[in-house]
């Protein structure tokens, strides 16, 4: 695997990217109802394509430390009568009060507020959870939620952006902002790590119409892992503990921001654990080699196995990546694997192999379609010479090849598939992406065939639109 740090770029090359982490302070709270845009968009594609992202990355005079401390920006393009409509808001949380007033007013990802002896005493008796929900969002029937990794989503309207409440609390401490669908009932499948004398990790489902989570499986822990997100298959919920694990006790103490309190332990190696979704009965880990992961792309049963494909990395080390001062100098990250993990619980074996040649993060598939089921497309972005994401990439698991969209100077982030209605193929539909374009310091909607990355039509924002992480498209 190519774990390795991308070599250290020049100044001219940095500029390439660095516009992406600069704080952007307007908001379009009133709707641009149509952005200047070229090509033609199909005339099936109507709803908006919804995200959410860092963008204000200081408070007063202080800086955030990481990527994932700045405060979360919605921004919405809608879809319609041949236009693109565009609107953006700050969620208004406790978090972003505080910013309002020059403060860092909770604890962050890798960001902590500035304590006396005594307030980080108080902290392990209450810890305060940031609610700055800047990493994903989903839609549960009526109801749209932001969220992070700590249990406190924020429900927001989907045409005002205007932050609604806290939308329910998880049963724990910490959870993934990469919650499943549950086909049976609509509802969202997630689990969050509970803290204390007795640690687990508890699974729960929030169905479309109920305000409280009910528990479906729980599984104890002594150290927990940082995880991301999880896996999902008909008949199982997919558990992988990187070797990168915590000491409740360090958490606790809140002498360190959150991050910082987990340590890389190769030696225990990866441990995937299988859990029945009727019953909550867990089979006995099996553990290969040690790796990293942020984003699972899918999971299925073949025959008697269960496959498993991650995005992966030979250590957490993009994590410090993705420290601000690095990103801003043009250290670089590192590459990724397609990584594909199979499990035989019948005999109690476990392997993997790299599907690509090439590196594919933020990875998104034909979630309806094949989510839990066999899948051949998977599109994400790519690393580039300058160290940061300069590719769209379009993998065919099948032939195990790849196709790529590439423009000089521009940075595409995640690529949203949205199927064509009552298309029969796997990847027919379009992937929108958010792009920013280094050589007019702006960003611009991007709309490509997902088929062959063919650009369709691309939509100009008024401004540049910090690099975010996820969004979700609502045909509503």
């Amino acid at each position: 695997m190519d774990g390795t740090v991308a070599q250290r770029t020049s100044d001219a090359e940095t500029a390439r990217y660095a516009k992406g982490f600069e704080s952007l302070d307007h908001e379009h709270e009133v709707r641009i109802d149509s952005l200047p845009f070229s090509g033609r968009l199909p005339s099936w594609l109507e709803g908006s394509l919804i995200r959410t992202g860092p963008a204000r990355f200081e408070a007063g005079e202080r800086s955030y430390e990481h990527w994932f401390d700045g405060q979360a920006m919605l921004h919405r393009f809608g879809f319609g009568s041949g236009a693109v409509s565009y609107a953006s808001r700050f969620l208004e949380t406790r978090a972003f009060a505080a910013t309002e007033k020059g403060e860092v007013g909770l604890s962050e990802f890798a960001t902590d507020p500035c304590r006396t002896l005594f307030g980080r005493a108080m902290a392990m008796f209450s810890p305060q959870f940031s609610d700055n929900c800047n990493v994903n969002l989903v839609q549960l029937g009526e109801r749209f939620i932001a969220m992070t990794e700590t249990p406190i989503p924020m429900q927001f309207d989907p045409e005002t952006l205007a932050a609604a409440g806290v939308a329910f609390e998880p049963p724990g401490m910490l959870t993934t902002a990469h919650p499943h669908l549950d086909r049976a009932s609509g509802g969202l499948l997630n689990y969050a790590t509970q803290l204390g004398p007795r640690n687990s990790y508890r699974f729960f489902l929030l169905e479309p119409d109920s305000e409280a989570p009910r528990a479906i499986a729980s599984l104890p822990v002594k150290r927990p892992a940082y995880m991301h997100s999880f896996g999902l298959t008909e008949r199982y919920l997919v558990l992988a503990e990187f070797p990168f694990t915590v000491n409740p006790l360090r958490l606790a103490s809140g002498r360190e921001p959150f991050i910082r309190n987990f340590r890389w332990e190769p030696e225990r190696g990866t441990r995937v654990t299988l859990i029945e979704r009727d019953g909550g009965e867990a089979h006995p880990p099996l553990t290969t080699d040690p790796f990293f992961s942020f984003h699972h792309v899918n999971a299925y049963e073949q025959d008697d196995d269960v496959v498993i494909d991650m995005s992966a990395y030979a250590d957490a080390g993009l994590i410090d990546d993705l420290y601000l001062d690095r990103l801003r100098s043009g250290g670089g990250i590192a590459r990724s694997e397609l990584r594909r993990v199979r499990v035989r619980p019948g005999d109690g074996s476990i392997s993997s192999e790299r599907l690509l040649d090439t590196d594919l993060e933020l990875p998104r598939i034909n979630y309806g379609r094949c989510s839990e089921r066999p899948y051949r497309y998977v599109w994400g972005v790519g690393v580039g010479e300058s160290g940061w994401f300069e590719r769209i990439v379009r993998a065919d698991l099948e032939s195990r090849s790849s196709t790529e969209w590439v423009e000089s100077g521009c940075s595409p982030g995640e690529p949203v598939f949205i199927a064509r209605p009552g298309g029969e193929a796997e990847d027919d539909g379009v992937l929108l992406s958010v792009v920013l374009d280094a050589e007019t310091a702006r960003s611009f909607l991007l709309v490509l065939d997902a088929r062959d990355l063919g650009e369709l039509a691309r939509a100009e924002a008024p401004h540049h639109i910090p690099f975010g992480f996820h969004g979700q498209f609502s045909r509503g």
